[in-house]
């Protein structure tokens, strides 16, 4: 509760901030992102599938971005491009991989878990609770993508290249991370096995520490314009990877689902990749 408390101090000041000194951007992103959750959310009841907002996570940053892009600078600003054609790169490789992994299979187990909870009134409740509170998490997250488009300096600054190396960094264990257990999992004989070679011998969530370092690399984005105190975005990304809706979330299903996991547990390190116990 502590952590939700400080979270709502965080956003209240943000917003605050923005709202006083430079409005349009970063008001006129929530607007842009409420409209084409909204009518997300509308075809998620025609289809009765309300994890097709999953999809739609790493497309959010997409179009904030470059709405930034548009409202704050030109096509001649290299340093606001690199980050726009960054967060594009990582956001559409991530719906597709996301899109992909779930086409055909119905709608995830949490969203039927909440619509059996709700029953005849989650058609409403599902626009609150799964699509404006994504929304309203992702536009937060996404400040530093707007801070670090605020400098008119259109020059690569030395952090830029730091963030540009962790964004790198980070894409890779996501993308190989992902792509690794795709392949693992379209071998029957793996089937009830546990995923523990490549990058998965190092961490159990390689492309959760992945999508965790590319934010610190979109933070360096802000530095040349002192925008140091948007560190709460990486640390918000990092922290609901780790404790919410990533590792926390996933391993409680795959302790249940296999015995194996346990002693991969014991072994392997959460997140951060480490050579693996004995």
């Amino acid at each position: 509760m502590k952590l939700i408390r400080l979270f709502l101090l965080i956003t209240i000041l943000i917003i605050s901030y923005f709202l006083f000194s430079n409005p349009l951007p970063f008001a006129g992103g929530i607007i842009l992102l409420i409209s084409i959750l909204t009518g997300l959310w509308l075809v998620s009841l025609l289809v009765k599938d309300a994890s097709i907002i999953d999809s739609f996570w790493g497309l959010g940053f997409v179009a904030l971005v470059w709405f930034y892009h548009f409202q704050l600078t030109d096509n001649q600003n290299i340093r606001s491009l690199v980050l726009c054609l960054l967060t594009t790169l990582w956001g559409v490789r991530l719906a597709v991989h996301i899109h992909t992994r779930n086409h055909g299979k119905g709608e995830d187990y949490r969203y039927q878990a909440w619509r059996a909870e709700h029953g005849k009134n989650f058609w409403w409740i599902s626009y609150f609770r799964v699509f404006l509170l994504q929304g309203f998490l992702l536009w937060i997250i996404a400040v530093p993508l707007l801070i670090g488009q605020v400098d008119n300096n259109s020059n690569l600054q030395p952090f830029d290249y730091l963030g540009i190396t962790l964004w790198i960094i980070g894409f890779l264990f996501e993308a190989i991370g992902d792509y690794q257990l795709v392949q693992f999992k379209k071998n029957p004989e793996n089937k009830g096995k546990v995923m523990d070679v490549g990058l998965w011998k190092f961490t159990r969530h390689p492309n959760y520490f992945g999508d965790a370092l590319l934010w610190w690399g979109y933070f360096c984005f802000t530095f040349s314009v002192d925008g140091y105190w948007t560190i709460f975005s990486p640390i918000l990304m990092t922290f609901l990877l780790m404790r919410v809706s990533g590792v926390a979330l996933l391993e409680q299903k795959l302790v249940e689902t296999k015995p194996a996991y346990k002693e991969y547990v014991e072994k392997t390190s959460a997140f951060f990749p480490m050579f693996p116990k004995g």
